[in-house]
């Protein structure tokens, strides 16, 4: 069963290096990966896959690339 997931990560973020980080994992762990909004201080991404895939994705996200710092990460809609 795939499943749908908005996921918002707060923190100081290389763009483009976080950008590529998040490419390398989806593809890494077969899920697919939308970047929304990615900027300095904000990165928004729509992940669907397999449920325990999907949480690997935002954890290995939620390290992030050594040039990136995250301080939060949430779903969408599932509060904060």
């Amino acid at each position: 069963m795939r499943k749908r997931v908005e996921m918002v990560f707060l923190g100081d973020f290389e763009p483009e290096s976080f950008a590529e980080f998040m490419r390398h994992r989806a593809g890494r762990l077969s899920v697919s990966a939308v970047a929304g909004r990615i900027d300095a201080t904000r990165v928004d991404v729509a992940v669907e896959g397999e449920p325990d895939l999907v949480d690997m994705f935002e954890m290995a996200c939620s390290l992030g690339p050594i040039d990136c710092l995250v301080r939060e990460a949430y779903r969408q809609g599932q509060g904060r």
